[in-house]
């Protein structure tokens, strides 16, 4: 496999033209967060492993870098979003210090080089700037599991001649933290407990990708896994695994279809993935349902099955969730007519990452909201911008803003601070009057695949301008 060490979208920037409708059909990329330890996890295996639907972005192009570095053998296949790894050997000390500092995703090495080559380097990751990103959980997980641990200021030496399993309550519940203690404990000696755990989709995924490979996983989409070691890399198996739908995606299209008033088709999506997503739009006065692909309607418009159950894709085998203008796009007040706080917590509640989404939504409806960013302290501090294109925000603290809408937004010239950002201020863009340019677009890419072109077929005027 060939990748290109140039970063071409470093230097480009996204010209649009607000006031167009966004509506059509568009399938999700796969899940960012759920590829990126999947892909180091493939690192365990000698045997190989394929993972399908790894989304084609700036984070999954620099991981696959360093995993090829340290002695990953890649071949891509002919869709370009599936890859066949085989991990003959590691090379820790190829091991590319640049590229892994500067890729957040990379702390999920930890866990799986110490069970492969029971010595680790890595350097402090990088990654996005919205607030202090403590490393700490994965260490206190992996000593727990036998590994000597020494913390140095450019990065962290992990030594475990073996890895045993047992009792671990991790003291937050750290999504890459989870999967670092996971990645580790499939590989140890005997049964390894995390309470605590994260339980987000791509954590669940990850789990699934480890049992294809043989590893015993009780508690799956639970914050308490029960994980059976198989003893050693060399007991795990052969696995086909693929990487399920972005729900960050998803609400980041249900978000800008919504303010701009178009109909959206999102093919195979997972409802399970959506409830308290869906929950939340609604608050907001936006709706939609889900449909059996190319056939009816899927548990009614709020999306449970008719037992009153769980929706699941077990109700259809492919699921598509559908939008219908007009949208009410009205802030519903708590009990008594006060002000309600749209949050974000550990899954299955709001996710952090849809923060800035949501906000930019607000920013459109009647009524206010009180947005509260508990996890980031730096992560609101975008809303200057969206201040700068007419909204009424009042940022109260790094972590709560105000948001009084309906705001007419007008175009500016703004610089994407992050991921999740970039795409608020896109969203924004999309929804103003005028023309607005976005600097700083590799922050975007770095989420969200070829996002130009595939927003060009939903209706957008979106344009990459290089520098």
């Amino acid at each position: 496999m060939q990748l290109s060490a140039n970063h071409p979208t470093m230097s480009a920037e996204f010209h649009i033209e607000g006031g167009h409708k966004i509506g059509g059909t568009i399938r999700p990329q796969g899940n960012k967060n759920e590829a990126l330890p999947v892909l180091c996890a493939a690192l365990m295996n000698p045997k190989g492993v394929m993972i399908r639907n790894v989304p084609q972005i700036e984070d999954i192009k620099n991981l696959l870098k360093i995993l090829e570095a340290i002695g990953a053998k890649i071949t891509t296949l002919a869709d370009a979003h599936s890859y066949e790894i085989h991990t003959p050997e590691i090379r820790l000390s190829d091991l590319p210090t640049e590229l892994a500092a500067g890729l957040r995703g990379s702390v999920t090495l930890l866990g799986p080089l110490l069970a492969r080559a029971k010595k680790v380097f890595l350097p402090r990751p990088g990654g996005d700037k919205i607030g202090r990103r403590r490393v700490d959980t994965h260490l206190l997980a992996l000593s727990a599991l036998g590994a000597k641990v020494e913390v140095f200021n450019d990065g962290y030496l992990l030594e475990a001649e073996r890895l045993k399993g047992t009792a671990i309550l991790l003291d937050e519940a750290s999504v890459t933290g989870t999967e670092n203690a996971i990645m580790a404990a499939a590989c140890a000696e005997g049964v390894t407990l995390i309470e605590n755990a994260a339980s987000e989709p791509h954590v669940q995924g990850l789990c699934r990708f480890l049992e294809k490979q043989g590893v015993k996983i009780e508690g799956i989409g639970s914050n308490m896994l029960r994980i059976h070691g198989v003893g050693g890399f060399e007991n795990l198996q052969a696995a086909d695994h693929t990487v399920g739908a972005d729900y960050l995606e998803i609400g980041s299209f249900v978000a800008m279809a919504a303010m701009t008033g178009g109909d959206l088709i999102v093919e195979d999506i997972n409802p399970i993935d959506l409830r308290m997503i869906k929950f939340v739009f609604e608050r907001v006065g936006i709706q939609w349902r889900y449909v059996a692909h190319g056939g009816a309607e899927v548990g009614g418009v709020s999306g449970a099955p008719e037992d009153g159950g769980t929706p699941t894709k077990k109700h259809a085998e492919r699921v598509d969730l559908v939008m219908k203008s007009p949208y009410s796009l009205k802030i519903q007040t708590d009990a008594h007519g006060e002000i309600p706080k749209i949050d974000d917590a550990p899954w299955p509640m709001f996710p952090a990452d849809l923060i800035s989404i949501i906000l930019t939504v607000a920013t459109q409806c009647t009524g206010t909201v009180l947005i509260h960013e508990k996890l980031f302290e730096s992560r609101l501090y975008f809303t200057d911008k969206l201040m700068g294109m007419g909204a009424q925000i009042v940022l109260c603290d790094p972590h709560r803003a105000v948001v009084i809408g309906p705001s007419k937004l007008y175009g500016s010239r703004m610089t994407s601070p992050d991921i999740r950002a970039g795409m608020a201020l896109v969203i924004a863009a999309l929804a103003a009057e005028g023309k607005s340019v976005i600097q700083n677009i590799l922050q975007v890419d770095r989420g969200y695949e070829n996002i130009d072109a595939r927003l060009r077929t939903l209706g957008a005027r979106i344009e990459r301008i290089s520098q």
